[in-house]
């Protein structure tokens, strides 16, 4: 992922050089954000700062969620991703659709997705303000 898709760090005026918020520059919301994109949330275990990624592969197994189907008599297994390479997320709600395919439409959807996925259980105001902060 480039330039080409990401606004840049120009995006981001409420980050510091570290690429947390600065309070003076920062809603309520968007700091309690920060936190859960920090905690709860896991985001930073992938995401983080001050690029919001560590241009690592990762692999999800979202696999774990599909049904295997019978297809003409046999089994075909259910697929997963594999490994993905980690987006930066600087300047993410510039450029949508999400994920490394597209297949995700909002930053809330995302959010959803990754709740699942990482079973993070987050409370339906811990998913807005996290995409507050992003």
């Amino acid at each position: 992922m480039g330039e080409s898709r990401r606004s840049g760090l120009s995006a981001c005026p409420q980050l510091d050089v570290f690429g947390k918020l600065d309070p003076r520059k920062a809603t309520p919301q968007e700091l309690h954000g920060q936190e859960v994109f920090f905690g709860k949330g896991k985001c930073s275990s992938c995401h983080e700062a001050p690029y919001y990624t560590d241009n690592l592969m990762h692999n999800l197994h979202v696999e774990r969620f599909y049904k295997a189907q019978v297809i003409n008599g046999l089994i075909a297994p259910s697929g997963g991703d594999g490994p993905i390479k980690t987006e930066a997320l600087r300047g993410v709600k510039d450029t949508p659709t999400y994920f490394h395919d597209g297949r995700l439409m909002t930053l809330d959807d995302t959010v959803e997705f990754f709740n699942l996925i990482l079973g993070t259980k987050l409370t339906p105001q811990e998913k807005k303000d996290l995409v507050a902060f992003m």
